[in-house]
């Protein structure tokens, strides 16, 4: 497939997909949805990704959708929301949280809307000190969509998903820290480092650990203790007859650096 809307290369195990219409400051269209879409089944499929980075090009991650895209002709009505949301927002939050791998977002620049949220969606968040979160649905008489009312209390509590949804402030990456909404603020000149830093170690490491453990975390908040204790003990048996962990038993035997091939 020839993509238009975004990049996507895969390399040394990294899988790496940017929000490519900058002069929309990434916004989505229908377009771009379905350019994801084919990118996101193709890295399910190749067997050799061990990590996803998600980011934007230019000065902005993404500023949610493209209103334009959504107009309908002179005369004619706009799109159905709740059909844009049903067939293009929810799939892509559910093909993210799926992934058997880490999937790191670098947000370069604003994520605002669906973007914050697609943002939120992913497992490390990483952001530029001069980046900003905003929920801007309320501004058009909407709700936080892609996630965004199941992200935001489990991330920063009700009261601050409250204000968040219904001010629609920008909130700073240094504050976004702070409340746990992301992983790690860090300055502008060092974010495509600490994102490559983080890709190249999360590309060899152990990879089906990683995502049971994912799958762990994302299944807690539905289940009560006892029904996620059985979970950590069937996952773990399953894991006890990994390559990985018996490579890693191993080189912690011989002192030695393990070389996951994650399996």
């Amino acid at each position: 497939m020839t993509y238009q809307n975004i990049l996507f290369e895969i390399s040394d195990g990294i899988a790496r997909l940017t929000l490519n219409r900058p002069d929309k400051l990434n916004s989505f269209t229908v377009a771009m949805h379905l350019e994801l879409r084919e990118a996101l089944a193709t890295i399910k499929a190749d067997a050799s990704v061990r990590v996803l980075v998600l980011t934007g090009a230019g000065r902005g991650f993404c500023a949610g959708q493209d209103l334009a895209d959504l107009a309908g002709a002179p005369g004619k009505p706009a799109a159905d929301l709740g059909h844009v949301i049903g067939e293009y927002y929810g799939p892509l939050v559910l093909a993210l949280r799926a992934l058997p791998f880490p999937v790191i977002c670098a947000v370069n620049g604003v994520a605002a809307g669906a973007g914050a949220n697609i943002a939120l969606a992913c497992d490390i968040v990483l952001a530029a000190r001069s980046a900003s979160f905003a929920e801007v649905f309320c501004k058009l008489g909407l709700l936080p969509d892609t996630g965004g009312t199941y992200f935001l209390p489990r991330l920063v509590g009700s009261a601050r998903a409250m204000g968040l949804s219904m001010l629609g402030d920008k909130l700073s990456a240094e504050r976004a820290e702070n409340w746990g909404l992301i992983w790690k603020c860090v300055d502008d000149d060092k974010l495509a480092q600490e994102t490559d830093a983080l890709a190249r170690h999360f590309a060899s490491a152990p990879t089906k650990g990683l995502a049971y453990m994912k799958k762990a975390l994302q299944a807690s908040g539905e289940h009560t203790l006892a029904q996620q204790l059985d979970l950590e003990r069937d996952l773990m048996r399953e894991l006890g007859d990994s390559d990985d962990y018996h490579e890693g038993v191993n080189a912690f035997l011989e002192k030695r650096a393990p070389q996951f091939k994650g399996k």
